[in-house]
């Protein structure tokens, strides 16, 4: 299904991002503001490493980006890549599914 021009690949790619309960975690984290790594490993028994892993699946995706501040490098959320799933889940045809 192609809802207003969206690409279909990236639309897949988002919502298999985003079938991960952490990396829904970090995604919410990141609402707050930017992070790093160890900032987004702390509510997790994870180690930064594989902190790193989920957001390289987030970036993937074009969910988030990983930007340097000196010697910080934080991750950021890009809001506007949630428009496509977004607008495919407000589709009408699926408030009428069985």
């Amino acid at each position: 299904m192609n809802l207003r021009g969206q690409d279909p690949g990236a639309l897949d790619a988002r919502f298999a991002a985003l079938a991960d309960p952490v990396r829904r975690a970090i995604i919410i984290r990141l609402t707050a503001g930017p992070a790093t790594l160890t900032e987004l490993a702390q509510p997790f028994a994870l180690t930064v490493q594989a902190v790193s892993k989920h957001i390289t699946v987030l970036e993937r995706a074009g969910l988030v980006v990983r930007t340097r501040e000196a010697q910080r490098r934080p991750v950021r959320l890009v809001a506007s890549a949630f428009a496509g799933p977004a607008a495919w889940l407000a589709h009408p045809g699926l408030a009428d599914a069985p």
